[in-house]
């Protein structure tokens, strides 16, 4: 059986057209590399959203962590301050009394008396007992004219000195 040249010629021709056309379609392997591709696509996104909302929260903790040691800072910040004037207080009506003692102590007339003085937040108070109402006056002079006197509570008892 002799096959005609052209025959041989068409079926060689069919033959190349059906292997090209078989080339230009996805063997499993390219089909398996796509998917691979896809999937670690789809991983890289998730990672990614998974990256900023860990982002998120971390800086969102920060924030609540950086609020709470400014609250606690504020509030012993506060403490402190008050502490503070109080002991400024204290420093000061210690230093008004001394003064008060020693403007007392230095005036010839008063200086044997038995006066004592206290302070609280500038206010004097003057106990005790003097020799007369002058006695008693001019200690109150002294003690209003200490610097940091705001006023002064005079409770000295004028009694009458025996022999006169």
């Amino acid at each position: 059986m002799k096959i005609p040249y052209r025959f041989k010629l068409v079926a060689i021709s069919v033959l190349l057209a059906a292997g090209l056309a078989a080339c230009d379609k996805p063997g499993p392997a390219e089909t398996a590399g796509k998917k691979i591709d896809q999937t670690a696509e789809a991983a890289g996104k998730k990672i990614d959203q998974t990256a900023e909302a860990a982002g998120r929260k971390i800086e969102q903790t920060a924030e609540s962590a950086g609020k709470t040691i400014n609250e606690a800072t504020d509030k012993v910040g506060d403490k402190l301050g008050e502490q503070g004037m109080k002991a400024g207080v204290a420093i000061d009506d210690t230093e008004i009394t001394a003064k008060v003692k020693a403007a007392i102590f230095a005036e010839p007339g008063l200086k044997t008396l038995q006066i004592s003085v206290d302070s609280v937040k500038g206010v004097v108070t003057l106990t005790g007992s003097v020799d007369s109402p002058q006695s008693s006056s001019r200690a109150k002079e002294l003690a209003g004219a200490v610097a940091g006197v705001t006023q002064v509570d005079n409770r000295l008892v004028a009694k009458a000195v025996q022999g006169k």
